[in-house]
């Protein structure tokens, strides 16, 4: 691949050997082949028809759930943080880029006076990454309130994928296929200010008393098992502030990994195998990664 044959039509937006680690909660992991950071639709789908086809793809949104591995990802790495406009419409359909951040659009639909996305308040991520894993927060989830996402294949062609088309599940979604959602559009209903205000407030509220806040984390490492809560498990498996290097089991929420410092991300996921062993010895159940891990060890 004549990868600066490539770049060279995108001069603004494209980077090589470029490391992702800032653009990840976790801030660690290695570089990007090839970084491209578009800033609209247009642009995205031009470089997706001119991409080399060999070229795999991977995207990344706020990069909060996710561990991107040492060694860094091969083929091209799409960051979707700068398409992330959010609008309105006169029946009260919220529609939002993948790159919108979940919280600004809880507040966009808070100052319209719109109930129902107050959930997202508490999700630390963006709408695409929202989608991909049917996020949820205080009893709410995404496939609640999705009317449908706007997407790209890989190929720069588009499609418009219904909530059930999606088959979405616990934190995950059944579509098959190489597809980047683009934008999004959720139902609301009328609902005083002050009310979703409140309502806010006790979420975010919730979510600092209970989680760990102003460190560096991946959110949730791992799914609810049916029945069970993942970070009592870890918990009585003896895990509560268990460390390797400089990541560590936080002692505030067990089913979250804190780099204390200069964590590698071998270190992030040699603590999470070992906290899976720990549990499985202690319960019989295995946990499974709720985190995304990507790239080469």
């Amino acid at each position: 691949m004549n990868i600066n044959a490539f770049k060279n039509k995108f001069l603004d937006n494209i980077y090589t050997e470029h490391k992702l680690a800032k653009y990840t909660w976790f801030g660690a992991g290695g570089n990007a082949e090839i970084l491209y950071i578009p800033e609209e639709e247009i642009s995205l789908e031009k470089f997706l028809k001119e991409k080399p086809s060999e070229c795999n793809l991977f995207t990344i949104g706020a990069g909060s759930n996710l561990l991107v591995r040492d060694n860094g990802i091969n083929g091209i790495t799409l960051i979707t943080n700068k398409m992330n406009k959010i609008s309105i419409d006169e029946d009260g359909i919220i529609t939002a880029d993948c790159g919108a951040v979940d919280a600004e659009v809880a507040r966009f639909a808070r100052e319209h006076n719109r109930t129902g996305l107050e959930f997202l308040i508490g999700i630390p991520g963006t709408i695409g990454g929202g989608i991909k894993m049917n996020s949820g927060a205080f009893g709410s989830e995404f496939k609640d309130v999705l009317i449908d996402v706007k997407a790209i294949s890989h190929d720069g062609e588009y499609k418009i994928f219904s909530n059930k088309e999606l088959k979405m599940e616990y934190r995950k979604i059944g579509l098959k296929g190489k597809w980047i959602f683009l934008s999004a559009r959720f139902k609301s209903s009328y609902g005083a200010k002050e009310f979703i205000r409140e309502k806010m407030k006790k979420i975010i509220h919730s979510r600092k008393a209970s989680q760990p806040s102003g460190v560096k984390t991946g959110g949730s490492t791992f799914k609810n098992p049916l029945g069970k809560k993942a970070w009592e498990l870890i918990d009585q498996a003896g895990c509560r502030g268990l460390k390797n290097g400089d990541a560590m089991i936080s002692e505030k929420h067990c089913n979250f990994i804190i780099n204390l410092k200069k964590a590698s991300a071998q270190q992030i996921e040699e603590l999470a195998q070992n906290v899976k062993q720990k549990v499985f010895e202690n319960s019989g159940i295995k946990l499974t990664w709720e985190i995304e891990r990507v790239g080469n060890k």
